[in-house]
C-alpha cells in the first residue's frame, strides 16, 4: 500500500479506497485477486510485527 501510494502519490487511504471500493466496479477479477492478496496480509500481519520487535530487541541488546 505504502510503495503504491508513494508511486502515485496518493495517500494511503485513498489506495485503500480505490482498490477495496473503486476496483470492483472497473475490473471485478482483478478486484478479486486484490482482495485475497489484502486478506492474506491481514491476516499475517501479527507474525511481521511480532518479528520486527523481536529484531529491535536483538538489536538493542547486541548494542549494550
Amino acid at each position: 500500500m505504502r510503495v503504491l501510494a508513494k508511486m502515485t502519490g496518493y495517500s494511503k487511504s485513498t489506495v485503500h479506497k480505490d482498490l477495496t471500493e473503486r476496483l470492483p466496479t472497473i475490473h471485478e477479477a482483478l478486484a478479486e485477486q486484490v482482495k485475497e492478496i489484502l486478506a492474506y496480509h491481514k491476516a499475517v500481519r501479527h507474525i511481521r510485527g511480532g518479528e520486527a520487535t523481536k529484531n529491535k530487541w536483538k538489536e538493542r541488546a547486541s548494542h549494550e
